[in-house]
Parts: structure tokens; C-alpha cells; sequence
């Protein structure tokens, strides 16, 4: 009796196995934009019988689509992984780390976190084989790897995760109809895009959409905006030095940069309902000017999330589009880009754990994602042809050809300051208030934090 329900158990068990084989999205080396290379290679390491266990922040349609992703590298090592997703992942593995019950492996949305975490001891670091291969095989690698690379226990700097899904904020969206009809070209420079909105307010209209408004979080859309101009206005390393606070907030090339963001946004004739309307328009509303008729305004920065908020029917491509918010030629600052990204890191070590991180750093593990949807690489030898759609595709390559790349600033500050002082000072600076006011009164909330 016994002998035949443990027949049956395994009878089960390699039937499930096949019906999950079975559910490839693609036949690993039948479909050649894909980087099976990559993973042929993952079939050297052997780990049957191995669970690993996987916590991050993707619940829903994304956790369904890292899910299909996985079954490749189960597929390939025999291993099992088990992935739980979480809308308080960032509470969550702080609890389980303290506790000893950390997964193997955890997705971090904020590399702040995992900062945290590593100078606990709570995360393993990583070979300087895989730091090395970041930094060859991701556009602006060096970036990548500085953002992951946190002090330790003994407060020395080490390499900690490799990021995987990336986001972009470096986007300005418009509508190609109503630039045909106007007679105007994407700006390729700051200097152009700058002329641009002139014109178009020499022309009658108004060049540009902008909405603060967030409930609780208002303000933060203004962030984006600083810390864009930020990159586009000093080097990466005072970016750098000013997100520590190295680099004090009411110093002249932070408050150059906000002032920069004024250019745009408190001018009455550049903004749609005038400047006393920005903070008070809600972000989710705001873009919705562009497709009034006649246009209520041409331009409408922010990251690559917003469609979700356009018009039902709106086809990306066509009635909207976008494209990369500029740098200053004058500058020779190169492109730098704004956004985010999954940093994905050991909290408990094993063989299988090592393994799962070459594979989320090799091309096929990107491919896989990109071919879905929600996914953009800045892997160099990702092939983009994979991407599921051109607007993803397009996103992508802005990425590849950054040369220079940095986390949102007022994510990584202190919470009082990035999701506080920050928010509300540029409420007060879009409502009037001087840039050097506003950034000595956001000093002095640092300044209360020591």
C-alpha cells in the first residue's frame, strides 16, 4: 500500500513537471532572437531535488509573468523555486531577516532597503566575477554596480545585488498628430526643447502639461523633474554627493537645478492653466491636455508609467509617443537617465541561490520578460528584437545608449526628506516661493535628522 501512493506521488510529481515544461512560452532553441546560449550554459549546474525561495514585490499580471520567466531556469537545472510576491515586501523581509527566516533570494524595489539590510549582515555578497560581468554587459554598467554596492558590517563597500527590471522617468510624451499638424520636430538637446516651448507659445499655444497633485504624496513629480535637470546640469558624482547630503541642499548647483525646473513649470505661459495650477492638477490628469481639440498643451514629461493614465483607447505609437528628455549640448554631460529598478540579492545563501543570481544577469532571463510585457533592460547583449511591442523597444534603447544611469534621489534620501520636505517644498516653490528658500528650509529638515 505504501509502495503504490508513493508510485503515485511520483507519478503526480513528474506529471506536474511535465504540464510545467509544457507552459514555455518557447521552445528553448527553436525561436533564434533568443539567447539560448545562455541557456544552454545554465544546464552545467545541477540542482535537482533543490528549493529555491524567491520574495519580492510582484503580485498579479508581474508575478505571473517572473513566474514564466523562472520555469526556464528550472527547466535548465532541475531546481524548484518557489516565488511569493507582496504589496509589504519592504516591511515583510525586514521582519524575516531579523528572524533568521530570510528567503534565498529577495527582490528589492529600493536599493535604500537592501543598503540597509547588507550593513546588518542580512545580505550575502557577490563575486567580483558577477560584479565584473555587470559592469561589461549592462549600458552604463558602472552605474549599476556603484548603486548596488553598499558598506558592510565592518563599513567597507561591497557588491550586493544585480539589478534586473528597470524603470524610466527620462521621458517626455507628446502626440505625433499634433506636432505634424504644428509643423514641429523632436528636440534632440535641452537648447532645442527649450526653443521649442517658446515657440509653441509664439505660435499661440501652450507647450507644456504639468500636474503635482498626489493626495498625501504631492510634490513628488517636481522631485523628478530636479533631479532629471540635476543629471543634466552637474556630473553624476554631485548627483551622488547630493543624494548623501554630502553636497547640502541649498547649495547653488541644487538650487541651479530647481530653479531650471522653474523655467518650465512657473512661467503662466508655458504651463497649461498657468503656473498656479501645477501643484494643484493632479499628476494622473495632467497629460490628458495633450489630446484635447484644439491641444490644451504639446508636452507632458514623466516616466514610463503614465499611459496607464491616458485615454481609454489611446494607441502608444500612434496617438502618443515620447521621447528621450534631452541633455544640454552646451554641457557635455553625455545622456544621463533618471528611473529605478528590482534589485535582486542573497538573504540566504546556497548553491542554488549563487545560481539563480548568474541566471537573472544573463540575457535570456531578460529576453524572456521583454518578450511579455512590463520590462525594459539595460542589458547589452539582451537582443531587443524580443521586446513585445516597439513602444518597449524604443524605451530600451534609451537605456542601452545611456551613459549614465541613477536612481530616483528622493528615493534613496532619508524618508522625512524624500518623501516629505522634498515633496512639500516644491509645492511652495511651483506656489511662488523663492529656490533658495525652499532649499535652505529642506536643509534644515536634514539638518534635524542628525
Amino acid at each position: 500500500m505504501k509502495k503504490s501512493l508513493l508510485s503515485a506521488a511520483v507519478a503526480l510529481t513528474l506529471s506536474a513537471n511535465a504540464v510545467h515544461a509544457a507552459d514555455l512560452m518557447f521552445t528553448p532553441g527553436e525561436d533564434s532572437r533568443f539567447s539560448w546560449s545562455s541557456y544552454d550554459a545554465l544546464k552545467s549546474t545541477k540542482l535537482s531535488g533543490e528549493t529555491i525561495s524567491v520574495f519580492g514585490p510582484w503580485m498579479g499580471d508581474e508575478k505571473g509573468n517572473f513566474e514564466r520567466v523562472v520555469a526556464y531556469f528550472e527547466q535548465a537545472t532541475g531546481a524548484k523555486v518557489n516565488y511569493a510576491g507582496s504589496d509589504s515586501f519592504e516591511q515583510q523581509i525586514v521582519i524575516d531577516a531579523q528572524a533568521g527566516s530570510a528567503p534565498n533570494i529577495s527582490v528589492f524595489p529600493q536599493p535604500g532597503l537592501a543598503a540597509d539590510l547588507a550593513a546588518k549582515g542580512f545580505i550575502a555578497p557577490l563575486s567580483d566575477t558577477v560584479k565584473n560581468a555587470v559592469v561589461n554587459d549592462y549600458a552604463a554598467g558602472q552605474s549599476w554596480v556603484d548603486l548596488a554596492s553598499f558598506k558592510n558590517q565592518k563599513g567597507n563597500k561591497e557588491f550586493f545585488g544585480v539589478f534586473y527590471r528597470a524603470d524610466l522617468k527620462s521621458l517626455v510624451w507628446y502626440s505625433p498628430d499634433n506636432f505634424q499638424d504644428a509643423g514641429y520636430d523632436v528636440p534632440e538637446t535641452m537648447e532645442d526643447l527649450k526653443s521649442l516651448t517658446e515657440q509653441i507659445v509664439a505660435d499661440g499655444g501652450t507647450p507644456w502639461c504639468i500636474g503635482l497633485g498626489s493626495g498625501a504624496a504631492t510634490g513628488w513629480p517636481a522631485t523628478d523633474w530636479v533631479e532629471d535637470l540635476m543629471l543634466r546640469t552637474q556630473p553624476a558624482s554631485v548627483y551622488d554627493k547630493w543624494v548623501t547630503n554630502e553636497i547640502k541642499f541649498d547649495d547653488p548647483r541644487v538650487v541651479g537645478a530647481i530653479e531650471e525646473f522653474g523655467w518650465f513649470a512657473r512661467n503662466d505661459d508655458f504651463v497649461d492653466g498657468g503656473a498656479g495650477a501645477v501643484s494643484s492638477t493632479d499628476f494622473r490628469d495632467s497629460p490628458k491636455g495633450l489630446f484635447q481639440s484644439p491641444p490644451k498643451c504639446y508636452l507632458h514629461r514623466q516616466a514610463s508609467f503614465i499611459p496607464a493614465f491616458f485615454p481609454e483607447g489611446t494607441e502608444l505609437g500612434l496617438d502618443a509617443d515620447f521621447f528621450y528628455f534631452p541633455s544640454y549640448e552646451s554641457k557635455d554631460l553625455g545622456n544621463p537617465v533618471l528611473g529605478a529598478g528590482t534589485l535582486v540579492s542573497i538573504t540566504n545563501d546556497s548553491k542554488g541561490a549563487r545560481a539563480f543570481i548568474d541566471f537573472i544577469r544573463s540575457p535570456i532571463a531578460h529576453e524572456l520578460w521583454m518578450a511579455q510585457t512590463g520590462f525594459i533592460s539595460a542589458h547589452l547583449k539582451a537582443n531587443p528584437e524580443t521586446y513585445a511591442s516597439e513602444t518597449a523597444k524604443k524605451q530600451g534603447e534609451i537605456l542601452r545608449y545611456a551613459t549614465t544611469f541613477r536612481f530616483d534621489a528622493s528615493d534613496l534620501m532619508p524618508g522625512k526628506i524624500g518623501a516629505g520636505s522634498f515633496w512639500t517644498g516644491m509645492v511652495d516653490y511651483t506656489g511662488g516661493k523663492d529656490a533658495k528658500e525652499v532649499a535652505n528650509d529642506i536643509q534644515k529638515t536634514w539638518d534635524a535628522l542628525k
